[in-house]
């Protein structure tokens, strides 16, 4: 019998190699997570183990934004809006973490609208 490969046993083991990436109260953290039908993003100081900001494609703001786009599309504003909300609170660099997500697709997404957006990484 032939065995499938868990996708996301692999993804986490991934995650495990890049944990040396840290954030901080002024370079925090961009951790990526995508969902099958949303997509999340936080900034993290490691530091203190606090979220410092989360944005995702579940709240009633981005519905708005994201009604009749493509998931890759919510991505990208999802990471703008990620990056307005972060320079409002005067955090200009990230850290960013794909947390273990291959960069193409809607990670890749996010990335470049928080780079739109005005954050430098």
């Amino acid at each position: 019998m032939i065995k499938k490969e868990d996708k996301n046993l692999a993804r986490k083991q991934r995650a495990k190699r890049q944990s040396d990436i840290v954030g901080t109260a002024t370079c925090p953290r961009l951790c990526v997570y995508r969902s099958l039908s949303h997509t999340y993003a936080q900034l993290i100081d490691d530091n203190k183990a606090v979220t410092l900001l989360a944005v995702n494609t579940d709240m009633p703001n981005i519905k708005t934004l994201i009604k009749g786009k493509t998931k890759r599309e919510a991505a990208n504003i999802v990471g703008q809006e990620l990056a307005k909300a972060a320079l409002a609170k005067k955090i200009k660099t990230v850290v960013f973490d794909r947390n273990g997500y291959v960069y193409i697709g809607r990670v890749a997404e996010v990335a470049e609208g928080a780079r739109k957006g005005g954050l430098k990484f």
